[in-house]
């Protein structure tokens, strides 16, 4: 545990690689904002890629789908290709359509096979209300029991899960494992190459949400074999409100024709002809589903070029020494003022946000706000403080904590 003071943490801003980026976001004078994995902030190239489409609309109408560079048409693939290599996949296992949940929908839709023995869901106690709601609607499309053929695995003692306990219930029951690479509640991230192996050994299909990880964490999905993943790009990734999705799909899956079948999942060379028969294309761009959203493919595109810039290993070294600047800080001002913390504090076991549990965390996330700190609270007790790796600095960091620790004092 490190004594930390305003001095240390500039010296620290002073000697950062990646300290310049930050001048590449908007961010309001005064505004400490660490929340970042709820909506990541606006930036320049993004607003320029916006404009840029735009521009174009303005100018050729209907033909900017197909003329010059930066063509509407080609633009889903552009942001797959980019992506990829953050997810360890190959471009062709990657797109960026639909939503979150419509493309959990498509997975699931063309991935998931109950049979009689074989039919059940496992998730965690912890899985995304969203989640939740499109598991349990396809169990009872497929004529299944949304409850009693969903298996729930719990934490320990009502705060962290156990990859022991969700090995353990990979049963011959179960059919299909999704579960979240980073709890969005608790920050915990979780083993997904050992959950994957564990998965593949016994013939179950495994998926992760990758919304609370992607930008912030290095993922090897092909290598350690998962067989797709989902995540929105309007966290880490600062693609926007409402953010085009993303999803991964192992190619040993490809040639399986989508569950959910759209014009767009065709074959690229066949599209604009339109035939009856659906041609699905041969890799995950199966699984697009309607006509690019251009408007949002745009701001995620532009923050992208930021992310290559950056590159994955150094923003997620950037993600862990916010993190544990910001527990350590914890330990030091906190820890004996009633806060308890959640995130586990091995670099190994964490994601990119910490979340602290009080009694009056609603209270203490109003509190942060009327005193320019935006964080988040999540029901019943824990407040989360998300450092983004592109715009938080460690200064800010020191800055937070000690707000909360003035606003804990007049409790």
């Amino acid at each position: 545990m490190a004594e930390w003071s305003r001095e240390a943490a500039r010296a620290l801003d002073a000697a950062d690689a990646l300290g310049p980026l930050r001048e590449l976001f908007f961010i309001r004078p005064g505004l400490l904002y660490f929340n970042g994995n709820s909506l990541g902030l606006l930036s320049r190239p993004a607003e320029e890629a916006v404009r840029e489409v735009l521009d174009v609309w303005r100018s050729l109408g209907v033909d900017g789908w197909f003329t010059g560079p930066n063509a509407w048409l080609g633009m889903m693939e552009k942001a797959s290709a980019q992506i990829a290599p953050l997810i360890g996949a190959e471009p062709r296992e990657v797109t960026v359509a639909n939503s979150t949940t419509i493309n959990l929908h498509q997975l699931l839709s063309t991935l998931f096979r109950p049979t009689a023995t074989r039919r059940k869901i496992l998730v965690d106690e912890t899985v995304f209300c969203s989640d939740l709601y499109a598991i349990r609607s396809h169990l009872a499309l497929r004529g299944l029991d949304p409850v009693g053929d969903l298996v729930l695995v719990p934490t320990v003692d009502g705060v962290l899960l156990s990859e022991e306990m969700l090995i353990d219930r990979m049963e011959d029951d179960v059919a299909c494992v999704v579960l979240p690479s980073v709890v969005y509640h608790t920050g915990q991230l979780l083993d997904m190459p050992r959950l994957t192996a564990a998965a593949r050994q016994r013939e179950i299909l495994i998926g992760f949400d990758c919304s609370h990880s992607i930008g912030c964490v290095r993922h090897e999905l092909s290598r350690w074999g998962a067989d797709f993943a989902f995540w929105g790009n309007y966290k880490y990734l600062n693609g926007g409100p409402g953010a085009v999705g993303g999803l991964y799909l192992n190619r040993r899956h490809f040639g399986r024709a989508p569950g959910l079948a759209g014009w767009f999942g065709g074959s690229k060379d066949r599209l604009l002809e339109m035939p009856a028969q659906f041609d699905p294309a041969g890799d995950a761009e199966a699984l697009q589903i309607s006509t690019p959203f251009v408007l949002s493919l745009a701001p995620v595109l532009g923050s992208l070029s930021i992310i290559a810039q950056a590159g994955i290993e150094a923003l997620r070294a950037r993600s862990l020494r916010l993190n544990g600047l910001l527990i350590d800080l914890f330990d030091t001002r906190l820890a004996r003022r009633g806060v308890s913390l959640i995130t586990p504090r091995e670099d190994e076991r964490r994601g990119g946000h910490v979340s602290l549990a009080h009694p009056r965390a609603e209270e203490l996330c109003s509190r942060l706000h009327e005193v320019q700190v935006i964080a988040d609270f999540r029901h019943p007790d824990r407040l989360r403080l998300c450092p983004s790796p592109l715009y938080t600095s460690f200064e800010d960091c020191f800055e937070v904590m000690e707000r909360l620790e003035s606003i804990l004092d007049r409790l």
